[in-house]
This record gives structure tokens, sequence and C-alpha cells, in this order.
């Protein structure tokens, strides 16, 4: 197993990674309060039907992807190869203006997972961050991937804040919330 930086060549074997989404739990967000006086809690909970969904690389990752392994933008992209095979990705791109650097994407093959191959690229890009001067790492999940929910709290994550209504107007009650996840550098 190797983890090297992505190249323009690797691009079309991506959408051969296998990033489904599988789990039976989720984080529950209790909302109390009105207006200002807002109260949020979250606990982990079962889900009503274990979630298995397909994860395919979106358009916006796919072109970030490509921009950054053309030199065309700024940016890291990981890929870690099992024989000649790339079997997981990491992409993530500076944010000056907030002095971040964001993980777009981070996608383990199927039959690759619990290796730690995501954590070791998220390591990489961490130390990047401090090498660059940056004050955070940020990423984003939905309340209803716990695993990758699970795998930012390992590394020290901490969750900084959601949307409810990203995706659609009943989140909540699906149990997509948006969660946005700050791991601080300073």
């Amino acid at each position: 197993m190797q983890i090297r930086p992505l190249t323009p060549a690797d691009l079309d074997a991506l959408a051969e990674i296998d990033a489904t989404v599988e789990s039976a739990r989720y984080l529950h967000l209790d909302r109390g309060g009105e207006g200002l006086n807002l109260q949020l809690r979250i606990e982990e909970r079962p889900l009503r039907t274990k979630l298995i969904e397909s994860n395919p690389i979106s358009d916006e990752q796919r072109f970030a992807v490509r921009q950054i392994a053309t030199g065309a933008d700024e940016g890291t992209a990981l890929v870690a190869e099992h024989e000649g095979t790339p079997v997981a990705l990491l992409v993530a791109q500076p944010q000056p203006l907030h002095g971040t650097l964001k993980l777009i994407d981070l996608r383990v093959d199927y039959d690759h997972r619990r290796e730690g191959l995501a954590t070791a690229m998220v390591y990489q890009v961490i130390q990047e961050s401090r090498d660059a001067g940056l004050r955070a790492v940020a990423a984003e999940t939905r309340a209803n991937n716990f695993p990758a929910n699970q795998l930012l709290a390992k590394l020290g994550f901490e969750l900084a804040g959601l949307d409810a209504q990203r995706h659609s107007n009943h989140d909540l009650v699906k149990e997509a919330v948006t969660l946005f996840w700050y791991l601080a550098l300073d």
C-alpha cells in the first residue's frame, strides 16, 4: 500500500473507488428553545433502517480533483494505491480567507476500509496544514455518515456547527443534517 500525490493519469480510475456509505448509527440532533435562545443536543442513536448509500464522486468534487491534479488550482490530492489500483482518495483545498484547509472529499474503497488509510491520509494533510501556517483543518459530513463522523472525532476534530436545511427543508427529520468539523492547529 502506498500513499502518494494524485496525478492526472489517475483521474479515470477514481470512479472505481467504491465509497458506499454503510452505517447503522447516526448523530441525532435534538433542537430546543426559540430564536436566539437555541439549545442543541447531539447524541449517537441507531438508524431506523441500516443506511447503505451509494456515494459517487460529485461533479463539483470531480472538477476540484481535476484542477488540483493538473496544477490549475492549489490544493492537496492524495491517492492510496494497492497493486497499481487507487483504493482511497483525499482532496483538500486551502481557504486563505479563513486560514484553513478544507477537506473536500475523503473516500476509501469498501474492500480496504479499517486498514488505517483514511487516518494516515488525514494526518498527512494536517501536517501539511501546520507546515503552511494554517490555523485549522475543516471538514463537512452528514449526521447519518457515522463512520466519517467517528473518524473525525477520533482524529481530534471538534463539531463546530450544523446546517439542518442544506440539502432539503427536511434534513432534521431525515437524519441527514450537515455537520461542520474543525481541527484547530494553533
